[in-house]
């Protein structure tokens, strides 16, 4: 400001305010970090950026799961204080009596300008990462500046940021890995992986039995019996793991919700950036749904919150799904021509930020098969559950652990919602003919010590019912190739455009896993993990699965090659509309 207008009401009410505004950024930011780490093990990214669209869900879901009214209260307490203590050290008066003239300002202001915008042009907030302890990088960043760094760059592109090779190479890479004497591709010459599957023969007749997926939030392997746990908060899975098909070295490609819709829907490994799900353009793509849709199936997409959140009533409604969620008046997107059903308030015993709880979501479920099934029509039904999710509150009295107390009661109620499902389904005339799979979306720890935490993306997956004889598959794979192995299964002769294979014809020297964060994309093969990082980079480990370790080993140029291949191909159909249906 000129000096002639220095200590003014205006000059006072502006400086006391931008200070005020300043300390209560920094505090708020300061309590903030320390909630979401607690909940993703990192500083700020896009998921903080995302968070700020969906208030409504977030700050329900703070104010459930912390206790609000005293953090909000310590933040004013320190503010005042800090205040206080500033007007005492004469720090206001002295700045409205000061003598320092308009053009003497402009030089340590051009400076800090300069500074300012050096950092926002040229410092790329990964340039902390000097460790090889993802932790350490963590830190090492500034939280504030994290979050405007996601802001700005919550989509990267592939061939910008990452390794790469010829079109023509990727392609011959990946193809390379389909061939078998069921496979034909459509097009064996262009840059894509379109090809058409054939299952049946006169002795595999196809099946058409209804197939509901329960995808469940959060559920790390871990926290089974079948995988070792000594919880006993899973006595349903684990009871059913001995009667399904039973995956055990299955694993998550990503770290978020939507990455695993976007892994099991479109069977694609993840891409860097924001998931799909998320991102614009994301409607007519070739995903399950148009499988089931050609062998005449109703497929639907249930979720006890308002699907608006993360965007997933715009990416199932314009990939075909009928919707069922619990909306509070967002419309669909007008293009979208499928039916959305609400679940009304008569239909609802227990909610909280994410939504109604598992019982309720499962009731309905029950409700809109019995309508399809009276209808004659076969039914895909993909269902999202919530309840182990802080702030992991339940009804009470269904589980010997009180609601809200953490992420044990929400999972032993999650698996007790689950065996009351089945015990009603069990009831209905379509029971028989159906074909459960149920599977995580990613696991309850999405980040740890490494760049690529592998156990925290080791996930539970079982298909059962409908003539499936139960048995405990070993092999290396993927959410991705869990329901090409459904339509093996089923043996449905159909056109793919998906990147998963069928998990049972797959040779040892096909497996392998794909997982990710929105950075780092890994290519896991046994005990060997490739991983590719922005800025051109790539590391190969060794895992060692007893302590969760990598060790990092020589490079093997085949398996790079195979890596870029897989991540560039999936990159290069996305940007290219390979993956649209037409």
């Amino acid at each position: 400001m000129p000096k002639n207008l220095y200590g003014i009401v205006f000059d006072r009410i502006v400086t006391h305010f931008a200070f005020a505004l300043g300390l209560l950024i920094f505090l708020f930011s300061f309590f903030a970090e320390i909630t979401f780490w607690l909940e993703f093990n990192r500083r700020f990214n896009f998921i903080a950026v995302d968070y700020l669209i969906y208030t409504y869900e977030v700050v329900k879901n703070i104010d459930e799961s912390y206790p609000i009214p005293l953090l909000l209260g310590a933040i004013l307490i320190v503010l005042f204080a800090l205040i206080f203590i500033t007007d005492k050290t004469k720090a206001f008066r002295h700045t409205f009596k000061n003598e320092t003239t308009f053009k003497q300002k402009l030089v340590p202001s051009a400076l800090i300008i300069v500074i300012a915008l050096t950092f926002t042009l040229f410092v790329n907030n990964e340039k902390a990462e000097q460790f090889e302890n993802r932790y350490n990088n963590e830190i090492a960043k500034a939280g504030i500046y994290s979050f405007f760094a996601a802001f700005r760059n919550n989509e990267l592109s592939y061939k910008e940021f990452y390794n790469t090779l010829s079109e023509e190479q990727v392609f011959k890479t990946v193809k390379k890995d389909y061939i078998s004497p069921k496979v034909t591709f459509v097009n064996p010459e262009e840059p894509q992986i379109l090809r058409k599957i054939s299952n049946s023969d006169s002795l595999k007749v196809p099946q058409c039995p209804n197939v509901i997926l329960i995808c469940i939030e959060s559920l790390s392997s871990r926290f089974l019996n079948s995988f070792g746990s000594d919880l006993n908060i899973t006595p349903t899975l684990d009871s059913l793991a001995n009667k399904s098909l039973f995956f055990t070295n299955i694993f998550a490609t990503g770290t978020r919700t939507v990455r695993g819709m976007e892994a099991i829907t479109l069977s694609i490994p993840p891409t860097p950036g924001r998931s799909i799900v998320k991102r614009e353009n994301n409607g007519g793509l070739f995903t399950i749904g148009e499988i089931f849709k050609e062998q005449g199936y109703e497929r639907n997409f249930f979720y006890g919150g308002d699907g608006y959140f993360d965007n997933m009533n715009t990416y199932f409604g314009g990939n075909g799904f009928n919707i069922v969620d619990r909306g509070r008046g967002f419309l669909l997107d007008t293009n979208i021509k499928t039916k959305r059903t609400n679940i009304d308030d008569d239909e609802v015993t227990f909610e909280n930020a994410w939504g109604v709880c598992d019982e309720d979501i499962y009731n309905k479920v029950l409700k809109e098969a019995d309508k399809t099934f009276n209808e004659g029509t076969p039914f895909f039904n993909f269902v999202m559950t919530t309840s182990n999710h802080r702030p992991f509150t339940y009804p009470e009295g269904k589980i010997d652990i009180p609601s809200g107390t953490g992420r044990e009661g929400g999972i032993k109620y999650t698996d007790y919602a689950i065996s009351n499902f089945l015990k009603q389904a069990k009831t209905k005339p379509w029971y028989n003919n159906t074909l459960f799979v149920i599977m995580a979306d990613h696991c309850a720890s999405s980040a740890g010590r490494w760049a690529l935490d592998v156990e925290n993306y080791h996930i539970p997956a079982l298909i059962f019912n409908a003539g499936i004889k139960p048995e405990k598959v070993h092999k290396f794979c993927s959410q991705i190739d869990v329901f090409p192995t459904v339509f093996d299964l089923l043996n449905w002769d159909y056109t793919t455009n998906l990147f998963g294979q069928s998990i049972l014809e797959m040779k040892p020297e096909d497996e392998r896993a794909f997982i990710g964060n929105y950075r780092k994309l890994g290519l896991l093969k046994s005990d060997t993990l490739m991983v590719l990082s922005d800025q051109h980079k790539s590391d190969i480990y060794k895992w060692n699965r007893k302590d969760n370790s990598l060790k990092v080993i020589a490079e093997r140029p085949s398996f790079l090659y195979k890596t870029i291949s897989y991540y560039q191909a999936a990159d290069y159909l996305y940007r290219n509309n390979g993956l649209k249906l037409e």
